[in-house]
């Protein structure tokens, strides 16, 4: 049974930082493409940060700079480093872990953490 849980979400002041971790099991994580997404009510969940199993990361424009995203393999997980924290980057945020050596292998995802940024 795969399992993606989230953890690091919480309350911090604008200009702070938060690191988010998702421990994955029932996966090989090595062969996993690992990313996080964020979601607010009434829209779609956007792609914040990926990370390939070669290590290459693509981030969305509106974190650039701000967020690192990065992978142990040895414990099966991935972090979100988050910096330099704005109000708008107050979403829930989820872990996603998808194995693109297999053809239509579908997305696993975590249960989501709150991240919330006063002004």
């Amino acid at each position: 049974q795969v399992q993606l849980v989230e953890s690091g979400g919480g309350l911090v002041q604008a200009g702070g930082s938060l690191r988010l971790s998702c421990a994955a099991s029932g996966i090989i994580f090595s062969r996993n493409t690992m990313a996080w997404y964020r979601q607010t009510p009434g829209k779609q969940r956007e792609l914040v940060a990926q990370i390939y199993t070669g290590g290459i990361t693509n981030y969305a424009d509106s974190v650039k700079g701000r967020f690192t995203i990065s992978r142990d393999n040895g414990k099966n997980t991935v972090y979100l480093q988050m910096s330099s924290l704005k109000p708008e980057d107050t979403a829930v945020y989820f872990c996603n872990a998808r194995n693109l050596f297999v053809v239509g292998s579908r997305p696993n995802w975590g249960q989501g953490t709150q991240v919330t940024v006063s002004s």
